[in-house]
């Protein structure tokens, strides 16, 4: 088996500056409480999230101590859970989704679908029979009185149904 090399340290460890200080070390913070949201919130991002260690500089009891707290100031609707970040966006792109252009093809996939065409009269059944394209088949006067009772309304009751519910005990 051959000789190898000996290990050579990280190089980039010797970019690194020297190791950040923390806020609660520098101000000799000894109790972080959850009231005090401008300190807190020099522990959060933009976007509410709580900043690392490494970012912060704290230590571990620190950061644990300093999580509870905005944990605690979140439920207690002191701090946001969230924060949303909207930009200015540009123009955008021709033909983009929200139609700032002319419509055509899309970045993510093929073109859009043409539209189906729309159905016509002539098309529809209704139109084909010969009762429904004359006008006197339309209204309700022309119905002859052999086609059978109405669909809608109630029974009419005759003599022999009055005498049959009085008749029930």
């Amino acid at each position: 088996m051959p000789k190898s090399r000996p290990r050579v340290k990280n190089r980039d460890n010797a970019r690194r500056s020297k190791k950040k200080v923390s806020v609660l070390t520098h101000k000799r913070v000894e109790y972080i409480d959850y009231k005090d949201v401008e300190l807190l919130r020099r522990f959060m991002s933009d976007r509410g999230k709580i900043r690392a260690r490494r970012v912060t500089g704290n230590d571990a009891q620190q950061q644990r101590t300093v999580a509870r707290a905005i944990k605690n100031a979140r439920e207690m609707a002191l701090l946001p859970y969230a924060n949303r970040i909207t930009t200015q966006r540009g123009a955008g792109r021709p033909g983009g989704p929200r139609g700032d252009g002319p419509p055509g093809r899309r970045a993510d996939g093929p073109p859009p679908a043409p539209p189906a065409p729309a159905r016509t009269e002539a098309a529809s059944p209704e139109a084909a029979s010969p009762e429904a394209a004359s006008p006197e088949a339309a209204s309700p006067e022309a119905v002859s009185p052999e086609a059978g009772p109405p669909e809608a309304g109630p029974p009419e009751a005759g003599p022999a149904g009055d005498e049959a519910e009085e008749a029930a005990p």
